[in-house]
């Protein structure tokens, strides 16, 4: 590696918008996030799926995927 030519790498400290922080490197010291793995809702087990059920059994209604072959 060349000398000089490459950015500081320091320990950062994370801080998100729901008040956790933490800390990890990066070229900067400070870094703010709107959302963080305490707060979200895939990694909190909060997250709805609702909204999705039935899709499939819609999607096979309407191309005809429903209906059971006979032979």
């Amino acid at each position: 590696m060349k000398k000089d030519i490459h950015p500081k790498y320091v320990e950062a400290t994370v801080t998100c918008a729901c008040g956790n922080t933490f800390k990890t490197m990066s070229t900067t010291d400070k870094i703010n996030v709107e959302i963080c793995s305490e707060c979200h809702p895939f990694y909190t087990g909060k997250q709805s799926f609702g909204g999705k059920k039935g899709q499939v059994d819609k999607f096979n209604k309407k191309y005809g995927f429903d209906k059971k072959e006979t032979k």
